[in-house]
């Protein structure tokens, strides 16, 4: 009997080891002590200094900044929920790996357990089927992108899945709390769009067995099913109680949710505006043809080689810095989408097994994936398929909250692979004909690989490989001659790309063919297709993640060194002051965010009004609206072309009292007015907050003054002397779910004045006022989450506990 258990661990424990192995032979430079240089990691850091600052010198919680867009929650940045239990799980199942590896790591790993735990198949099937997930370019490009928390959520995505089969297939405790713990670490995860996408695949699951079971007549059995698997989210869902409540009420405020202004009509939704949803990252439809082909549309945005036709033709020009300009223009890319830093390729391997599998599996499982894939890619044409995405943005719920429809496809990058090994599984097993074999590898075999044929013979039959971007580059000189070398090249990237499908594709097919004749036995077989997978998969990765996009990290503080101009503000000690940064993309950056209290910022969820606000005047350089926020600072290009610091002598400083105020009627003409007011002597205030300034008569004072004597992100003291009541505006972000007011001691309404600023009425006299951010949903939720985290804990123990008495007892 220990010799049976022993058999039946080893293919745990050497599919442990292959996949620590891969992870960390790919990302080899980790273990040289590199790390890898990520664009939105960089931006993460700059947006949390100060929240991280805060975290290490109190050992609590800001839950607010004022590092970015003038002020906002931290609840989308960085806060550590400590009553969520299962964080803890998660760096223990990622072996403590540091990231990226941790994610490539736990990607192969979640897949596996769906695989063997979830379908029960062979480990060693398991092992390839995990390297052909965990290998897919989407994890290694996002990885590169520095998309830590995208690839954190969908690597347990599998996982969820794993439970809601595992219920299905009659393991129906195991399953519910599977399904409770990996959606536990999901949402902790912190990307929401990953998880609303792994729902919407659930959803699909739940339709398709629905109609099963209506036509077998089990729909009791289906209801046991499903109330359990809705008692798992209930638990998951309890144990985020807190980041979930509070984003969610924090995206009724931000750009994710309804805008109180009336204008475009026609592109407003109840979240993100169609245009911000859909204009940038709308998969062309021919462009889904990357998943099997890598290069169909050039690849990523970057440039071309020094094989290149562009590079040779640059130098037999003696252009200078030929190959720069090869290698960082945006060439290749000949896409619909604005900016795409590679293809969502799945393989070719794999593709082509999907395709079989479509043909060859039977059953539920089979619709229920290939109609999930159906609708991963049409979602992700987004734009281009106008009718389809206008329904779901208007009618399906929460799906007008997310931007990039191009990231649906990451329900492909399950749902395919997962139904290619679903086709070998049956194969393995015997489970099959000989006719609806040899159909299967027809079919697929002429779909597959005869596109991929097509496209290598004639790669200029039905494209002429034109891009948007060409006109940019017509207009900066570029020659025709140029610009037919960059034609041509885009031309050979397809026809090689789709050459090197056809042969991956041949190969497949060759290796099932082989089996099924008997000339390949098991064992072989499986490891063959492991091996390509990695042969397919692997280069195409290093093409958009490799050694190249390491760097120490010495070179990467380098990055947060503050410039001249940084240091010449710093020296300033006003505690709350915010800065313009022009030399950069101003609403595109947070590395101004790392060094001071920046008027710009990067994020996806920015308040609402802020966005508004920076659309209709700062955008416009509006000194009205920016010395109202304390725009002490400009961040300018000098004469050399170096960032400088130019002082604003005209901010009005952290509050300022105002001779009068004009009440109106609604954010129309709150917006508007704004912009016609002197903003230092007057101001705007909704009709909504009559009731606490409608007794007030502005009695101007010249001795009255008012102070900032005290900063934290989550608290500032402020003292003020008068002689009368007076009207103050105070230059902070107002937002009323966590921040009060008080005037010594005593909560004292505040209000919003000035479209996006704090106003408070004062008493005459002497006085100190004080505004702290407590929000009570943070500290009540922590309380459910941390009972939540002990029941599924309490639950987990009762079933270990259960599995291990039977297992003895059958010993």
């Amino acid at each position: 009997m220990k010799k049976l258990s022993l058999k039946k661990i080893i293919p745990h424990v050497t599919a442990v080891i292959i996949f620590l192995v891969l992870t960390l032979s790919y990302l080899n430079p980790m273990l040289e002590g590199k790390k890898l240089r990520q664009h939105d990691s960089m931006q993460f850091r700059g947006m949390s200094k100060e929240i991280v600052d805060y975290r290490e010198e109190t050992g609590k919680e800001a839950l607010w900044t004022n590092s970015m867009f003038g002020g906002m929650p931290a609840y989308l940045i960085s806060v550590y929920y400590k009553s969520n239990l299962f964080r803890y799980l998660d760096k223990y199942v990622s072996l403590g790996l540091k990231t990226p590896a941790s994610f490539v790591f736990l990607a192969f790993l979640g897949f596996y357990f769906l695989l063997v735990i979830g379908f029960r198949m062979d480990p060693w099937l398991g092992i390839a089927g995990a390297i052909a997930f965990g290998l897919s370019t989407y994890f290694f490009i996002i990885a590169a992108a520095g998309h830590n928390t995208k690839a954190h959520a969908l690597a347990y995505a599998a996982p969820v899945i794993a439970g809601v089969v595992m219920v299905f297939r009659g393991q129906k405790l195991w399953g519910s709390v599977v399904t409770a713990i990996a959606l536990s670490i999901q949402i902790s995860a912190n990307h929401p769009q990953i998880t609303y996408y792994t729902m919407l695949l659930i959803l699909v699951f739940g339709v398709v067995f629905l109609t099963d079971a209506i036509r077998e007549k089990t729909i009791v059995e289906f209801s046991t099913k499903v109330s359990l698997l809705l008692l798992a989210v209930i638990v998951s869902i309890g144990v985020n109680i807190t980041s979930l409540y509070l984003t969610y009420d924090y995206g009724k405020d931000s750009i994710r949710g309804k805008t109180e202004l009336s204008s475009e009509k026609e592109n407003r939704t109840g979240g993100l505006d169609k245009d911000y949803i859909l204009n940038d990252y709308s998969y062309g439809i021919d462009e889904t043809l990357n998943l099997m082909i890598p290069n169909f549309k050039g690849g990523a945005t970057g440039g071309l080689d020094l094989k290149s036709k562009t590079y040779k033709e640059l130098r037999r020009n003696n252009v200078p810095n030929a190959a720069r300009i090869v290698k960082y223009s945006p060439l290749a890319y000949w896409g619909k989408q604005r900016f795409v830093s590679g293809p969502v390729y799945i393989g070719a391997v794999v593709v082509f097994l999907f395709f079989f599998a479509a043909f060859f599996v039977k059953g539920p499982y089979k619709w229920w994936l290939v109609s999930a894939t159906i609708l991963s890619i049409m979602l992700a044409w987004g734009k281009n398929l106008m009718f389809f995405s206008d329904f779901f943005i208007d009618y399906f719920p929460g799906y007008n909250k997310f931007r990039a429809v191009s990231m649906t496809l990451v329900i492909a990058q399950i749902t395919i692979p997962l139904l290619a090994l679903l086709a070998l599984d049956r194969i393995i097993k015997g489970d099959y004909s000989r006719n609806d074999f040899l159909k299967a590898l027809k079919y697929s075999f002429a779909i597959s690989g005869g596109i991929s044929l097509f496209f290598a013979l004639f790669p200029g039959l039905l494209f002429n490989f034109s891009a948007p971007v060409d006109e940019q580059l017509i207009a900066s000189g570029w020659p025709q001659k140029l610009l037919q070398a960059v034609l041509q090249d885009r031309k050979e990237l397809l026809q090689e790309d789709s050459f090197r499908s056809f042969i991956f594709i041949s190969l497949s097919a060759i290796v099932l063919y082989s089996y099924f004749r008997g000339w390949l036995q098991g064992k072989y077989f499986i490891a063959v297709l492991g091996i390509l997978f990695i042969a397919d998969l692997w280069p195409v990765d290093r093409r958009y993640l490799n050694k190249d996009n390491f760097e120490t990290p010495r070179e990467q503080k380098n990055t947060f060194v503050p410039a001249p101009a940084n240091l010449a503000i710093l020296k300033d000690n006003d505690p709350d002051f915010r800065v313009l940064n022009l030399t950069v993309s101003t609403f595109n950056d947070a590395v101004t965010s790392y060094h001071h209290k920046s008027v710009g910022g990067y994020h996806g969820a920015k308040m609402r009004r802020y966005q508004e606000l920076i659309t209709h005047y700062i955008s416009q350089n509006n000194m009205g609206v920016l010395n109202m926020l304390n725009t002490k600072y400009f961040i300018v290009p000098g004469p050399d072309n170096q960032a400088q610091a130019r002082l604003n002598p005209d901010a009005y400083g952290n509050a300022w009292f105002i001779d009068s105020f004009h009440v109106v009627e609604n954010a129309d003409e709150e917006i508007k007015m704004l912009g016609e007011i002197n903003t230092r002597t007057e101001a705007v205030v909704d009709k909504r907050f009559d009731d606490i300034i409608k007794n007030f008569v502005a009695e101007k004072d010249t001795t009255a003054v008012i102070s900032l004597k005290s900063y934290a992100p989550n608290y500032l003291v402020y003292e003020y002397k008068s002689a009368s009541e007076q009207f103050a505006v105070f230059s902070e972000i107002f937002y009323d779910k966590g921040w009060t007011a008080y005037i010594d001691g005593a909560e004292s309404p505040h209000f919003r004045t000035d479209y996006v600023l704090r106003g408070m009425i004062l008493p005459a006299g002497e006085h100190k006022i004080e505004f702290k951010f407590h929000p009570a949903a943070y500290y009540t939720g922590e309380k459910v989450s941390l009972a939540s985290s002990l029941f599924l804990l309490l639950l987990l123990g009762i079933l270990s506990f259960r599995s291990i008495k039977q297992a003895v007892k059958n010993d």
